[in-house]
């Protein structure tokens, strides 16, 4: 790989945190029905205005109790399958870089508190970013033609 791949580093801060009283969370939101809150540092606090009970977003976040990644995690094997799998193509937690995604259903917000469904993060787990969960492209907030749906 060239050389400027070798010292690059990233640095992240997260934007807030899960909060659930769940004691046992499913692998996956696609089979979660895990209530719980995000709670986003009130600095960021403008950019949560648009989030409303009904949509779905994206959560971006970071898998803080996953060991550290070595060769020996390229290959993994899935507790629901009998063979082992690239981890590019799992959804594992051990990963090179840690980051997870889910996508959740917006409850409702309070301020800075999103109350969400979907949960399959423990408590204390760092939330990186948030985004709109597109389907198409009429739902991206962003697009120029029709107008978006309106959420309740």
């Amino acid at each position: 790989m060239s050389g400027i791949f070798r010292n690059m580093s990233i640095e992240m801060e997260p934007i807030g945190f899960v909060r659930t009283d769940a004691e046992k969370i499913p692998r996956h939101w696609s089979v979660s029905d895990v209530e719980g809150t995000l709670v986003i540092d009130k600095k960021y606090l403008h950019g949560l205005k648009d989030i409303r009970a009904g949509q779905r977003i994206v959560v971006i976040f970071h898998f803080h109790r996953s060991p550290k990644f070595t060769s020996h995690f390229l290959s993994q094997t899935p507790p629901h399958r009998g063979e082992q799998l690239g981890v590019f193509s799992i959804c594992s937690p051990i990963r090179p870089n840690p980051i997870g995604m889910s996508v959740l259903q917006v409850l409702g917000r309070e301020g800075n508190v999103i109350y969400v469904k979907g949960l399959d993060m423990v408590d204390g787990t760092p939330v990186l970013d948030i985004k709109p969960h597109v389907e198409d492209k009429h739902s991206c907030p962003s697009f120029e033609g029709k107008q978006r749906p309106t959420t309740p």
